[in-house]
């Protein structure tokens, strides 16, 4: 079956009732309020209702555009258990934009749930694209980015961190993270130890903001970079990790680095990592590199 919709002729899927409501999911600005898009404006000003993530951060949004449509909050807490209220506004004709506070929402961010049960209903979901943090980073990395795997916020607790990080290890494609700023510094170091100090990244923050940084280099010397720069850790942090290589056989491993910890707790760092170097055979330089990244 065929309908005008938006201008526009699309075809509806069996499963799909033209007589209920259009879930609309809406992407909007990361920073640079002027990256919506005019088709999400319009949207935004058209349909009934706005499922927001935030309804206070996205009424100052709303209000910068002089778009009056009533908000309604759909968050992590509540998406799954209040979902029939959007669902009964749906069935009665009624369009929703979904949004989240900044991005394409369900990257990392609420609004899976409703999805799922709006489809389940036979409702329409359409995107309507833009602004997307990991993609924005992606960009403009430099990296590989035919192939990548999108991690999202790895686990807060440094356990789980590096549970998830040790299980990464060898993937071959470009990964993009997202990192609460005071973890950062934390993330980049166990980055460098379990990913290997020369392992290429880049670290995208604050995209399209004031003081947007783009800056990449190795592991073990972003991590230190970082660590010398407090300004960088702070903001929206996306990290992009160059996909595993085989090893050249010159790559620390674990007792390399085991042993590096136990004497960088006792001693300076050079002579903790030419020690090191001394008792496991592993090059000096790569020592001295990841020592770096540890121990400010």
């Amino acid at each position: 079956m065929r309908l005008l919709r938006e201008g526009i002729a699309v075809t509806v899927s069996d499963t799909v009732n033209s007589s209920l409501g259009t879930l609309f999911v809406v992407a909007t600005p990361i920073g640079n309020l002027d990256d919506i898009t005019a088709r999400a404006l319009r949207i935004l000003s058209e349909v009934s209702l706005i499922a927001a993530e935030d309804t206070r951060h996205s009424a100052r949004l709303l209000q910068h555009f002089g778009i009056g449509t009533p908000l309604a909050a759909c968050h992590e807490h509540n998406e799954r258990a209040d979902g029939g209220r959007f669902l009964a506004r749906l069935a009665a004709g009624d369009d929703i934009a979904l949004i989240s506070d900044a991005g394409t929402p369900l990257i990392s961010d609420p609004g899976f749930h409703l999805v799922r049960q709006a489809r389940a209903a036979g409702v329409r979901v359409t995107p309507v694209p833009g602004a997307c943090a990991a993609v924005a980073a992606l960009s403009a990395a430099g990296l590989p980015s035919d192939r990548f795997s999108f991690e999202g916020f790895l686990p807060a607790k440094r356990a789980g961190r590096r549970t998830r990080l040790e299980a990464l290890r060898e993937e071959a494609r470009t990964m993009v993270f997202y990192e609460a700023p005071h973890r950062i510094l934390e993330c980049l170091q166990d980055m460098a130890e379990l990913f290997g100090v020369e392992r290429q990244a880049v670290l995208a923050r604050e995209i399209t903001k004031t003081f947007e940084t783009i800056k990449g280099l190795p592991l073990a010397e972003l991590a230190l970079w970082v660590s010398q720069d407090e300004n960088q850790q702070r903001g929206e942090c996306v990290v992009l990790v160059a996909g595993y290589q085989p090893s050249t056989g010159d790559e620390l491993d674990a007792e390399a680095i085991r042993v590096l910890d136990l004497l960088l707790a006792e001693l300076p760092i050079k002579r903790a990592a030419a020690l090191a170097a001394q008792i496991t055979g592993a090059r000096k330089n790569r020592l001295y590199e990841l020592a770096l990244s540890r121990k400010p």
